[in-house]
């Protein structure tokens, strides 16, 4: 079996396609997996450390401000297209899957017009510029949200929720708390802003360090890297009191498993995490993201009392006194925690491959 995975960016949509490809690889150890990516994004670095090879185009976004820029996208496009079409012939794979993201265009424009098998896993409640413009030429589209036929042919839709890896649900607190040095008598709040960081989680968070020192509070900040080295500054005053500022936590198993209470962005992949672990949560939606997608992700979940939800513009003014509320609430975690486990989907992935294999079969 040969098999691309195309797309990237950010973490939410590379580990999902890990986690695909683990699942193939679970079944079909003689899979051969090649993923494709943009040259200069993250997914460069993250695919090879997760075992697979990676080959990158040259493609980007478009930008949201007028710029010349902008004027070369098309070139770009039909440059990255004729690449990942040669590609295809030379690897000739028996499926491709796109994961959204700048390289998920091209590899699956080349793949449906080659007659391909081609499948989409769409992350969002709101889905993706691209995979809105490619659900007509794909066979099948993953989802992980109910209403999803507005966006897409009904006929091709499968909700199966997003892939993550199970493992993250594992994790025991006592290795947990040993691992990150924290003590078992105070309570632990898990800050995370995506794989890139959030500047308004971040500047909240450094704002609010003394009234979690005051309030027995143990902190875990995940700031990422561009952030951290300020971030590292900030919180080195209150290393005793177990305030914690980390670039990027590769132990999520663990960080979940140490946390009370979790204050996090409204990413897919992280809501799909937070559901499987349970955890009483803050959403801070990102206003920087295509369509607002962010916010109705953490609508979906704040609908059903799932967890709590802080606008960005409000967070600098109300962020930490809604943790420090629910941190001192244990019953209204516990219902948080009842509430959001109650809309996760631990098969996801499980299901995707089914789907992906069956597309495979039927061709």
């Amino acid at each position: 079996m040969k098999l691309i995975i195309s797309g990237g960016g950010t973490g939410g949509h590379i580990f999902p396609a890990v986690a695909i490809a683990n699942e193939v690889r679970r079944r079909h150890p003689e899979a051969d997996i090649l993923f494709v990516g943009a040259n200069g994004r993250m997914e460069m670095t993250r695919v090879p450390e997760a075992g697979y090879p990676i080959v990158g185009l040259d493609i980007a976004g478009l930008q949201r401000s007028l710029t010349p820029r902008n004027l070369l996208f098309p070139v770009k496009v039909m440059r990255a297209v004729r690449k990942a079409g040669k590609l295809l012939e030379k690897f000739r794979p028996d499926a491709v899957v796109g994961v959204g993201g700048y390289a998920s265009a091209p590899v699956l424009l080349a793949a449906t017009s080659r007659g391909i098998p081609s499948l989409i896993q769409e992350q969002n409640s709101y889905a993706g510029l691209v995979n809105k413009l490619l659900a007509r030429r794909v066979q099948r589209i993953c989802v992980a949200y109910e209403g999803m036929d507005k966006f897409f042919p009904a006929d091709k839709l499968v909700l199966t929720g997003n892939p993550v890896r199970t493992e993250i649900a594992d994790g025991q607190r006592a290795e947990a708390l040993a691992f990150f040095g924290l003590n078992a008598d105070q309570s632990v709040l898990l800050v995370i802003g995506g794989s890139l960081g959030a500047r308004t989680l971040n500047q909240a968070t450094a704002a609010a360090l003394p009234h979690l020192r005051e309030a027995g509070v143990q902190l875990l900040w995940q700031t990422g890297k561009t952030y951290f080295p300020e971030a590292e500054k900030q919180a080195a005053p209150f290393a005793t009191d177990n305030l914690k500022a980390l670039e990027f936590v590769r132990r999520m198993d663990l960080a979940y498993a140490a946390a009370d209470v979790v204050i996090s962005r409204a990413g897919a992949l992280s809501v799909s995490e937070l559901c499987l672990t349970g955890k009483p949560s803050i959403l801070v939606p990102s206003p920087n993201v295509a369509e607002d997608h962010q916010t109705k992700n953490a609508l979906a979940l704040t609908s059903q009392d799932a967890a709590l939800l802080v606008r960005d513009a409000e967070a600098p003014a109300r962020l930490y006194d809604e943790a420090l509320a629910l941190l001192s609430n244990p019953a209204r975690q516990q219902q948080l925690s009842a509430n959001i486990r109650q809309l996760a989907r631990p098969q996801a992935t499980a299901t995707i491959v089914d789907e992906l294999l069956a597309l495979i079969r039927k061709s």
